[in-house]
This record gives structure tokens, C-alpha cells and sequence, in this order.
């Protein structure tokens, strides 16, 4: 199991693969500016600081998380990053929100509520009720990756026997499925649910931050042998994805790689 200071790391070091597409999500949802909204399960606070840009000045995001070493972390970065006045952090469990109904103008949520699996019916409503009427709720979450290129069956093994996921999804139903999350909006009450998906990519010659976040995704994917994972395949993602072995796939000059975000929305009736 990952440590919480090593989990911290990573999901810095990995930012930059990720911000893009999640800034690419955000404008998709046409936050008012000078709105005010919610950010449950905000981790070390980095999606607040895009969602504080996007609603403006005059605009407010709160960062919510269950871990309080989490919210230490988030403090630091939103204090460095000037933005303090426009984003505040409370502690609290996202399925009983510490919120009056009807205190924000929006809620989203990444890689958080309902993924990867999840009864997410109960928290759609309890999103919701924190939420004004005609306000949005968004959900979003890692949907999909392609990440060695020309290893098709074997990357499709690995993610088959993924450590970051199998233990949150072996033996629960399809329909608790993250990607399922547009008929729970419709059995929640939402009008328009809407789903879409985002596309980042990235292609060699690499920067230095896009190669760190890779090989960092590559130990959050399929760093950690599972008793699924065979010998053979263990061998030749140490192969292609160590940095010391002398076919580390980052060194390939026509390296290429995509992976997705879907996320989900609707709004609260009026």
C-alpha cells in the first residue's frame, strides 16, 4: 500500500499530465463568475485553484476532504499560489456535508465521489441539497488510458489486474460502475444530466515535468505486483516502464499517449 506522504508526491508530480484536461473540463461547465462553489473530496487542493480562476475575483471555491493531512497540503499550495482570499478548506466527510442546503451555487468532485465504483445515489442527493436550485452538480474521474504504444495486449492486461483499482472493484456490481453515473443523476432527480468525455495526450520529445508525471503514473497504474499480474507481463512492464532499463518506452523518439477524464453533470431542479 502507498504511504500518505508518497500519495502527496505523486499526485503533485503527476499534475501536469492531469491540469490541462481538467482545465479543458471545467470551461465546459460555464461556471458563473462570482459564484460560489464546492469542491468535495479536493485532496491537496489542486482542482480548487482551477476552479478559483475560473469563477473570478469575486468568485469563492471550498475545498472539502475527509483527510486533514490532505488539507494541510492544500493550505500550503493555495497560500503560494496567491489565491487564499477566493479558496477556504474544511474537513469533513463528503457522504454528510457540514453545509446548510442550498450554500453553494455548484458542486464538483474529481476522482472522488463514486469512482471507482460506489452506491452513488445517496451522495448525488446529498450533493445536491447543499446546492441552490438551478445550480450544477459535476462529478468526474480517470475513465481511460493508452499509454505503451505498440503493448496494446499488455497494457490492457495490466490495466485488467490494475493495484490502483481491483481492490475498489472486484465483486461489485457493473452498475456501481463510475461510468455508469448518468443513470444515478436521472434517479437522483437532476435535470439535463449530461456526460462527456476529455481527452489529454502527450508526445515525445517530452518535457521534463510530462516525463516525471509519466513515470509516476505508471507506479500509481501498475507500480505494485498483484497475484493476477503474471511473470512474464510483471517482466516486461519492468522492461518498458523502469527508467534504468535500457528500453524505457519514454525514450522512444515517436512516443505518443492519451488517456481520458468523463465527467458527469446535471443541474438541481428549480
Amino acid at each position: 500500500m502507498t504511504d500518505t506522504d508518497t500519495y502527496i508526491r505523486q499526485l503533485k508530480e503527476s499534475n501536469p499530465l492531469r491540469e490541462p484536461t481538467l482545465r479543458e473540463a471545467i470551461r465546459a461547465l460555464h461556471l458563473p463568475p462570482g459564484s460560489r462553489g464546492l469542491d468535495a473530496g479536493c485532496g491537496i487542493g489542486l482542482p480548487a485553484l482551477l476552479l478559483a480562476e475560473a469563477v473570478g475575483p469575486a468568485g469563492h471555491v471550498t475545498g472539502l476532504d475527509i483527510s486533514a493531512e490532505f488539507l494541510l497540503h492544500a493550505k500550503e499550495i493555495v497560500n503560494k499560489s496567491g489565491l487564499s482570499e477566493q479558496i477556504s478548506f474544511q474537513e469533513g466527510d463528503v457522504s454528510k456535508l457540514p453545509f446548510d442546503d442550498d450554500t453553494f451555487d455548484w458542486v464538483w468532485s474529481s476522482d472522488c465521489v463514486g469512482y471507482p465504483t460506489g452506491e452513488l445515489l445517496p451522495l448525488l442527493k446529498e450533493l445536491a441539497r447543499v446546492v441552490k436550485p438551478g445550480g450544477s452538480v459535476a462529478i468526474l474521474a480517470w475513465s481511460s488510458q493508452q499509454m505503451l504504444p505498440g503493448y496494446p495486449l499488455l497494457e490492457a492486461r495490466l490495466n485488467a489486474t490494475c493495484s490502483a483499482l481491483i481492490p475498489c472493484v472486484k465483486g461489485k456490481k457493473p452498475e456501481s460502475n463510475f461510468v455508469r453515473a448518468l443513470g444515478w443523476f436521472r434517479q437522483a432527480g437532476f435535470e439535463e444530466p449530461t456526460a462527456q468525455t476529455f481527452a489529454g495526450d502527450v508526445y515525445a520529445p517530452l518535457s521534463e515535468d510530462i516525463r516525471t508525471a509519466l513515470i509516476t503514473f505508471f507506479k500509481m497504474l501498475w507500480g505494485e505486483p498483484q497475484p493476477e499480474v503474471s511473470q512474464e507481463d510483471w517482466a516486461e512492464y519492468q522492461r518498458l516502464c523502469q527508467p534504468e532499463s535500457p528500453d524505457f518506452i519514454l525514450n522512444l523518439p515517436d512516443y505518443y499517449a492519451f488517456f481520458t477524464y468523463s465527467m458527469f453533470w446535471g443541474r438541481v431542479p428549480g
